[in-house]
């Protein structure tokens, strides 16, 4: 019988991941254990594996900035992490009411933000990615909006930590357009893996995308960020947050690292969603008495017996693990005026 070349590829795949240093065996076994809630990916070495700047000559053209700042709608709703898991994406969109059976936008003017943590830990990415941007369009064509936020997993792929990536999901960047596999900036990465790499290196076709989100995102009175959100953020500037990672990513300029890989990232702080103490909900309400706004929507800290609120309301803590990876189920946040619903399946 001949052999499928995709899963030869895949097997050669699996042996390059294991192969090189930041990459765990656990991108290869897509039945792994999931880790606890507690369990933190973090870039390894991301200073040494950045890529480099791209030259002048191949730099995407500068894009404006995402507006930080928009109205409220007459209904919001959130969604936390994906991972990856293309049918809990469609899930969780028809939960909202935003797409119908067969995935096309009806939710009229609705608004929905996604938290980012769209890759890793599953072989849908691309799929979900490419949803994601098609429902953007229609979305907006009738009259409503879809946010998608980049997490600490998109800023992981551009800064080239790699570890979380399945054997599935370098297969499906292995070949991409406005790609040059022989780019020198990827020679310490094994051939297989050098498309992926590529693609989402500052100023790659796929980094370009990622570099029309925002981080952090204020509509109407809910701020939305992928980790979380505290008082130095906001003296800092939000739209000064949301330019320097956008800049970065499509190679116009350097991160810093405190907002690729520091604890107290946007994109990585998990305090208000570990059983909060009170001094760090008096910190949540002076973050948001900066902002203004009344309440924190966030991922990334996995609860999956459901959406878990805190600080009396201050701030939702949406990742529930939704993802085939984490064995959660889908939910959503419904935000009409002051009214908070959390949606779940029958």
């Amino acid at each position: 019988m001949r052999e499928d070349p995709r899963r030869a590829t895949r097997t050669a795949l699996c042996g390059a991941i294991l192969a090189l240093g930041t990459c765990s065996f656990a991108a290869c076994d897509s039945a792994r254990r999931p880790p606890s809630a507690q369990q933190v990916a973090r870039p390894a070495a991301v200073a040494e594996q950045n890529p480099a700047s791209p030259s002048a000559a191949t730099a995407a053209p500068a894009a404006a900035p995402t507006t930080t700042r928009l109205p409220a709608p007459a209904r919001l709703v959130a969604l936390g992490d994906l991972h990856g898991d293309f049918e809990a994406t469609r899930a969780a969109l028809r939960l909202a009411g935003a797409i119908d059976p067969q995935d096309k936008w009806i939710g009229k003017e609705l608004v929905v933000v996604q938290t980012g943590d769209q890759l890793d830990r599953g072989d849908g990415e691309r799929k979900i990615l490419e949803l994601l941007e098609r429902l953007q369009t229609e979305a907006r064509a009738a009259g409503g909006a879809l946010h998608v936020l980049n997490g600490n997993h998109e800023l992981m792929n551009a800064a080239g930590d790699l570890r979380y990536v399945t054997a599935g999901g370098f297969l499906d960047f292995e070949q991409e357009p406005g790609v040059d596999l022989a780019d020198p900036r990827a020679a310490r990465v094994p051939e297989p893996m050098r498309g992926r790499w590529l693609a989402f290196a500052p100023g790659g076709p796929w980094a370009r995308k990622l570099a029309t989100r925002p981080v952090v995102l204020v509509v109407g009175e809910t701020v939305f960020t992928h980790g979380g959100l505290l008082p130095q953020h906001v003296r800092r500037g939000l739209d000064t947050i949301n330019d320097e990672v956008q800049r970065w990513l499509r190679g116009d300029g350097e991160i810093s690292p405190e907002l690729l890989q520091d604890d107290e990232s946007p994109v990585w702080v998990r305090r208000y969603c570990l059983e909060p103490k009170p001094a760090e909900c008096e910190v949540l309400r002076e973050t948001l008495a900066a902002v203004p706004a009344k309440r924190l929507v966030v991922g990334h800290t996995v609860h999956k017996e459901g959406v878990f609120s805190a600080c009396d309301g201050a701030v939702w803590c949406i990742d529930v693990g939704m993802a085939a990876y984490y064995g959660g189920h889908p939910e959503a946040l419904e935000i009409v005026g002051d009214k908070i619903t959390v949606l779940r399946e029958p």
